[in-house]
């Protein structure tokens, strides 16, 4: 029985019907930017997450880069970022034009390592810098950073895009962030229907500047208050997510359920599997298995042949990316990252995963490993 990495079609019982409806309702008004789909979109991310302010936006990259420059982040800048992340993270730096400085991560909880940030902070006094949270939990250092960031007067930005859901300490992990930012890509815990972002402000003087310069720097319908560009979320993404966040719950539990079953049946067998540190509860975004770089094709060879989906998230550090070369201002560490990046092996996590595809999974699993 073939397995999918990840399977965006398992819909709850009139949930297309309802989304059916939603969308003739949308054309039919012509609500096609935003509107009050928008509105009603980043009232309930305000209201459940504890933050002053959300903005809504076109996709999880400009989030980080309408935080950047909301932070003051410009041309010849420094800003500090893990090693290991999605390209984004990298890209809206230098997309600012900014220079990013990579750190390398913490082989405990694969987030950026707190002792070689401080490191790089003082070599390098960068303008900003960005914590990832990776995997569907954060840094078990998260509080030092937060508490470093704003000794220092630091801009801290918390690229949270595969973070939704995700509580620290009993509250959401974007409550106390200076400025977070999510993605609503389709795969993500909480999925568009297409691209789409939001900004998490812990101000309403944050939000009102995000909210500018995503719509090009308007202080009125023709006047122009800033440089910004075109990020607003379309009318059927925010009713997508809407209608969706109806049904988060459920699938959230549905996706841990799954990320605890592969951590106990994986703990027989000797495979590390990297768990959310004390102090999380994720949202079952990624199962996380590290292995000997040398074997891992072999098992991923297996689990081609018998039809399971993986994924390797992510393959490379930023630093050695090729699209690196001539941007990167600096790189502390590394060699962490490096092997994670040929390490990592991720088995499929979706929400409403069945009992017997879970099986299917550890039994193919199984043969890869007596093949070594």
């Amino acid at each position: 029985m073939a397995v999918p990495f990840i399977d965006l079609q398992r819909f709850e019982e009139g949930f297309l019907d309802r989304w059916m409806e939603k969308c003739h309702e949308i054309t039919r008004n012509t609500r096609f930017i935003s509107g009050p789909e928008g509105t009603k979109l980043e009232g309930w991310l305000r209201d459940e997450s504890g933050v002053a302010e959300v903005v809504g936006c076109a996709n999880g990259t400009d989030a980080i880069q309408l935080a950047l420059r909301a932070a003051g982040v410009g041309a010849g800048d420094l800003v500090l970022i893990p090693d290991a992340t999605f390209w984004a993270t990298f890209e809206a730096v230098v997309n600012v034009g900014a220079r990013p400085v990579t750190v390398d991560i913490d082989l405990e909880d694969l987030q950026m390592d707190f002792e070689l940030f401080r490191k790089a902070y003082s070599q390098y006094k960068p303008k900003a810098a960005i914590l990832v949270n990776l995997y569907g939990w954060g840094s078990r250092k998260l509080d030092d950073y937060r508490a470093f960031a704003r000794e220092n007067k630091l801009p801290l930005i918390e690229d949270s895009a595969q973070a939704y859901g995700v509580t620290w300490k009993g509250a959401s992990i974007y409550r106390d962030a200076w400025m977070s930012t999510v993605s609503f890509y389709p795969a993500k815990v909480l999925g568009s229907c297409g691209d789409a972002g939001a900004v998490y402000c812990s101000s309403k003087e944050q939000a009102d500047t995000v909210r500018k310069l995503s719509n090009h720097g308007r202080t009125s319908h023709y006047g122009y208050g800033l440089i910004g560009w075109n990020s607003r979320m379309g009318g059927f993404d925010a009713a997508f997510l809407n209608l969706s966040h109806e049904y988060t719950e459920e699938r959230i539990a549905s996706r841990r359920r799954s990320a605890e079953w592969y951590r106990r049946e994986l703990a027989a067998l000797d495979i590390r599997t990297v768990a959310p540190p004390t102090g999380y509860v994720e949202n079952g975004y990624l199962n996380v298995t590290l292995h000997d770089p040398a074997v891992r094709p072999q098992i991923e060879a297996v689990l081609k042949e018998h039809g399971i989906g993986f994924g390797n998230v992510y393959p490379g550090s930023m630093s050695t990316q090729p699209g690196a070369e001539g941007f990167i201002a600096g790189r502390v560490g590394g060699e962490n990252a490096d092997w994670l990046g040929r390490a990592v092996l991720n088995l499929p996590l979706f929400a409403y995963m069945k009992d017997s595809e879970l099986d299917e999974v550890m039994s193919v699993l199984k043969k890869a490993l007596a093949a070594r």
